[in-house]
């Protein structure tokens, strides 16, 4: 267990922000730079992969993180999670195309669900109840200044540089990181031999991992329908049930079974799923869509995406006052609402708004996760010992992170199938002058001899395309809102309120 009086608590949370902005300006850099990557790189349609891949193979480790980190410490978890991330990122740098870019993104991922497994579960550790919205509001305000620092390195990169150091300004900010963690972090572990669930931990990856290549793939490589789309939807289910089976018997399982036993926790997990499904498509295509549909250069649309994590920190900090008076559930509940009316208005807005209207809008959306998450995380980890902080914290992000896959295929499906169909039913007289293949919308965009129709029709397509991503993002913003409406009032039995939880702390 983390012995506080040995460890200097400021200079660890410093640490702990700085590895949460690798993996927050890695997301901002990136989105921004897509133009610029496909460019480069070719192949528009594999730019999902991009995204998916990286947040795949980070959703699948994080329980596995979380775990081990229960078991050898928090601080040996993430610097071996650290140092792989940096090597990812060194080799993303060297990329010759975008197979290979999707390959070290991977590796990325690898190590990012070391960062996000342990960082929040050592926030955890560190900080009483009453601190930890505080904490968390500090974390959050990671993500806004990536948000802003993000695009603006990115766009000066891409436009002076090249977009390769996107990825090699993590090797300085990762190597700070790690000597504050090694200098100023000192854990007491009880030296002990365990039993590492390497079944469970491939089962979950395979399984995982097979569902997402499928929900990828489906409606893109093959139809929905097809022997070989229903042969990988099998292949996800035969192996899902061997992940439960091998959890079920490990004698120290990756997921235990009194996680879904928990009413509160389990509710949790899925409110998580929602919240990740609506995080990952404007992370994901809001830079696209203000690139394409307003004319906003690289650093711009990079700006308009940071308002999401303006909102966010403020939200997260307001947060702790909420839950020590009213409760986890209802301050999660004014989270799901304001989600609700952000995904909402997104739709109500015309093609010719302000591009203000979209930022305020973005800032609503970054609240709602602010007051949703925060509570959700800080009652899961005050509901359980030391001993069992990980599993929770690496089954919560797990959860959050599950949906941003999931959200990137889905979405990625509908957005893609909406822009073809679009595409395919154009006028004839605009046909020639429009891109046969998606991939070649952005840079049609960018060619001065195409005429004024056709560039506002593949503006309303781009438009079109994201009415159709928000509208499904509404869906399950309400159905998230339902899941929290669900939730039990207090997280832990014993404690009746959160207040309490707090005085056991302080006694």
């Amino acid at each position: 267990m983390t012995q506080h009086r040995h460890t200097n608590r400021p200079w660890v949370l410093a640490a702990l922000m700085l590895f949460m902005l690798l993996a927050a300006m890695d997301v901002t850099i990136v989105s921004t730079a897509v133009p610029q990557i496909v460019s480069d790189l070719g192949d528009f349609s594999l730019f999902t992969w991009v995204f998916s891949i990286y947040l795949l193979t980070q959703t699948v480790t994080i329980p596995i993180y979380g775990k081990l980190s229960d078991l050898y410490g928090r601080k040996p978890i993430l610097i071996y999670g650290s140092l792989l991330f940096l090597a990812g990122s060194a080799a993303c740098a060297m990329a010759w195309n975008m197979p290979s870019l999707i390959v070290f993104r991977g590796l990325q991922g690898l190590g990012a669900g070391a960062i996000m497994a342990t960082v929040n579960t050592l926030a955890g550790d560190l900080y009483s109840l009453e601190e930890r919205g505080r904490v968390q509001g500090f974390l959050s305000s990671v993500w806004g200044m990536a948000a802003i620092s993000g695009p603006l390195l990115g766009g000066t990169f891409v436009v002076y540089l090249s977009w390769h150091w996107i990825f090699l300004v993590n090797l300085p900010i990762g190597a700070l990181a790690i000597g504050l963690l090694i200098f100023c972090l000192h854990e007491s572990v009880t030296p002990k031999s365990h039993k590492i669930d390497y079944l469970g931990s491939m089962a979950i990856l395979a399984a995982v991992g097979t569902l997402i290549f499928a929900l990828m793939q489906g409606g893109t490589a093959w139809p929905w329908l097809s022997g070989i789309s229903m042969g990988v939807f099998i292949l996800a289910l035969i192996l899902m049930v061997l992940a439960v089976w091998s959890q079920k018997r490990a004698a120290e399982p990756i997921l235990p079974s009194w996680l879904w036993h928990n009413k509160a926790l389990v509710g949790a997990n899925l409110c998580m799923v929602g919240m990740g499904f609506v995080v990952m498509v404007p992370s994901a295509y809001l830079p696209t869509f203000t690139q394409s549909v307003f004319s906003l250069g690289a650093i711009a649309s990079g700006f308009v995406l940071a308002a999401i994590s303006l909102g966010w920190p403020t939200a997260s900090t307001i947060s702790a006052h909420l839950y020590l008076r009213i409760g986890f559930r209802h301050t999660a509940l004014f989270g799901s609402i304001l989600i609700c009316l952000a995904t909402g208005g997104f739709l109500l807005l015309p093609m010719n708004a302000a591009i203000g209207w979209i930022v305020a809008d973005q800032i609503l959306l970054g609240a709602g996760f602010g007051l949703l998450s925060t509570p959700l995380l800080v009652g899961a980890q005050s509901s359980v010992p030391w001993q069992q902080r990980g599993v929770v914290t690496g089954a919560n992000m797990f959860s959050r992170f599950l949906g941003q896959s999931l959200g990137v295929a889905i979405f990625g499906t509908l957005f893609n199938a909406s822009l073809s169909q679009q595409l395919a039913s154009a006028p004839a007289a605009l046909a020639a002058h429009l891109p046969a293949q998606i991939d070649e919308i952005i840079n049609t965009l960018q060619q001065p001899q195409l005429t004024e129709e056709a560039a506002l029709y593949l503006r309303h397509s781009v438009f079109n395309a994201t009415q159709h991503l928000y509208l499904g993002l509404l869906l399950v913003s309400l159905l998230t809102l339902l899941l929290v409406l669900r939730l039990p009032r207090y997280f832990d039995e014993h404690a009746r309120d959160p207040r309490s939880v707090a005085a056991q702390q302080k006694s």
